[in-house]
C-alpha cells in the first residue's frame, strides 16, 4: 500500500510541478522533457532486464546445481541458528535460508551481478512458502530491508568511480562507507524485529557480534595496505570467492551424481522467465522517477533544504549532496550519475564530493528492489516494507554526513 501512494506521488508531484513552472514561469518545454523522460526510463527499463536476462540465466543455472549438489541446503543448516531468528516463517534447512545466505554474503563483498539472481532465487523459495501469493510475508519484508541497508564490505564500483575521477587517495571513503552502511542495517534490522516481535536473545546478539567483528576486522586489515593494494586485493578476494564458489556448486554436483550440464540447464530457463517477469515492475518505477526528476521537483526540494539549512547557522556544504541522497532509494544509476556530477564540478578529494560517495554507498536502491524482487514473484501489497526500507535508507545516509564530517571535515 505505501509503495502504491509513494508511485501515484510520482506522477502527481511531477504534475503539478510542471503546471507550477508553465504558470509562473512560461517554461512550456517542461512538458517535453518529462513525457521523453517517460519514453527514455521505458526503454531504459528494457535494457535494464535485457542485461539481467544473461546474468539471472548464469546465477540461477548454477544456482540449480548447487542446490541439488545439497550446498544451498548445507549454507541454510551453517546460518540456520541466526537466521531461523531473524526468519521464524522459514523452516529449517528450508532451501530459502542457503539462498538468503549466499544473497547477503554477494551483497557484502559487492557482487551485484550475483547477489540479484541469488536474491530473486531466494524470494521463489519464500514464495513457495506464503499462502497468499499477493502479499508479502515477514520473511520477505526482512530479506528486502536487509538488502535495501546493503551492508557492503568492499564498495569496489566507488573506489574505481574516484580513481577515475583524480581523487589523490580513491580509497579513503572506504571505512565511512562501511560505518555507515554497517549502522544502516543494524538500525533497519533491529526496527523489523521490534515490528515482527522478534525476540532479540544471546544467540542473535551474539551473531551480530561476530558480524560486528568480521567489519572491524576487515577494517583493519584492508586500512593497514595502501591505497593501490586495497582496490587490488579487494577486487582478487571478491573474485577469488566468487569463482570458487562456482567450483564448489559444480563439484558437489559431481559428488552427487546429477547431470551438472542439464540441471544448469534447467535453473537457467527459469532465470530467462524471471527476466521477462520483471519487466513490468522497473517500467513502472522507472518512469515514475523519470518524470519526477524532469519536472524539477528534485532541484526544487534541494534548494529548499540548502536554504533551511542556511538559515538555522548550520554548515551547508554536504548539501551539494543532497541529490545523491534523494536518489539514492529510486535509481542506482541517477544516484551514481549526481555523485559524478558532484565530484566533475568539485573535484573528486573535495568534501562534498566525498560525502557523496559516503551517501552512494551507505545503502542499496531501495525502490529497484522492492520492484525487481516483489515482481519476480508476483507479490502486489508489500505491506510496510517501503517503509522500513526508508528508514535503513536515511539512517544510513545521515550516518554518511555525520562520518564523513569526522573523517574528512
Amino acid at each position: 500500500m505505501v509503495l502504491n501512494w509513494i508511485w501515484i506521488a510520482f506522477f502527481a508531484i511531477a504534475f503539478l510541478m510542471a503546471i507550477g513552472r508553465t504558470i509562473f514561469t512560461g517554461d512550456f518545454g517542461v512538458w517535453n522533457d518529462i513525457m521523453n523522460s517517460s519514453f527514455s526510463q521505458a526503454a531504459f527499463a528494457f535494457e535494464i532486464s535485457l542485461g539481467l536476462t544473461g546474468v539471472l540465466t548464469l546465477w540461477l543455472g548454477i544456482m540449480k546445481i548447487g542446490e541439488r549438489g545439497g550446498v544451498i541446503e548445507f549454507f541454510g543448516r551453517l546460518i540456520s541458528p541466526f537466521f531461523s531468528r531473524l526468519f521464524p516463517g522459514i523452516p529449517k534447512g528450508h532451501p530459502a535460508m542457503g539462498a538468503i545466505f549466499m544473497n547477503i554474503s554477494a551483497n557484502m563483498l559487492g557482487l551485484d551481478n550475483a547477489a540479484t539472481p541469488m536474491g530473486l532465487r531466494a524470494m521463489q523459495e519464500m514464495q513457495s512458502l506464503n499462502k497468499e501469493k499477493d502479499t508479502a510475508t515477514d520473511a520477505m519484508i526482512m530479506f528486502l530491508v536487509l538488502n535495501s541497508s546493503g551492508l557492503c564490505l568492499i564498495p569496489i564500483s566507488i573506489m574505481m568511480y574516484r580513481a577515475q575521477g583524480g581523487a589523490s587517495n580513491p580509497t579513503d571513503i572506504f571505512i565511512p562507507i562501511l560505518i555507515a552502511t554497517a549502522i544502516a542495517t543494524v538500525v533497519g534490522l533491529l526496527a523489523l524485529c521490534i515490528k515482527q516481535r522478534i525476540k532479540i536473545d544471546r544467540v542473535l546478539l551474539s551473531w551480530l557480534a561476530g558480524i560486528g567483528a568480521v567489519v572491524a576486522g576487515v577494517v583493519w586489515l584492508l586500512s593497514r595496505l595502501p591505497a593501490k593494494e586495497m582496490e587490488m586485493y579487494s577486487t582478487f578476494a571478491a573474485n577469488v570467492i566468487l569463482f570458487s564458489v562456482i567450483i564448489a556448486f559444480i563439484g558437489a554436483g559431481v559428488r552427487k551424481r546429477i547431470n551438472v550440464y542439464d540441471t544448469f540447464i534447467e535453473g537457467a530457463k527459469e532465470g530467462f522467465k524471471t527476466a521477462v517477469m520483471i519487466i513490468p515492475y522497473l517500467v513502472a518505477i522507472l518512469v515514475a522517477i523519470g518524470m519526477f526528476r524532469a519536472s524539477g521537483a528534485l532541484d526544487v526540494f534541494t534548494g529548499w533544504v540548502e536554504s533551511g539549512v542556511g538559515a538555522l547557522g548550520l554548515d551547508t556544504r554536504w548539501v551539494g549532496a543532497l541529490p545523491t541522497m534523494l536518489m539514492k532509494p529510486l535509481s542506482g544509476s541517477g544516484s551514481c550519475a549526481m555523485m559524478l556530477d558532484v565530484m566533475k564540478e568539485n573535484g573528486a578529494d573535495a568534501f562534498v564530493s566525498r560525502v557523496a560517495a559516503a551517501v552512494r554507498g551507505s545503502t542499496d536502491t531501495t525502490f529497484y528492489i522492492l520492484a525487481v524482487y516483489f515482481g519476480s514473484v508476483g507479490v502486489m501489497k508489500t505491506r510496510y516494507a517501503a517503509g522500513y526500507a526508508l528508514l535503513a535508507d536515511l539512517t544510513g545516509a545521515v550516518a554518511a554526513v555525520i562520518v564523513a564530517y569526522f573523517f574528512f571535515r
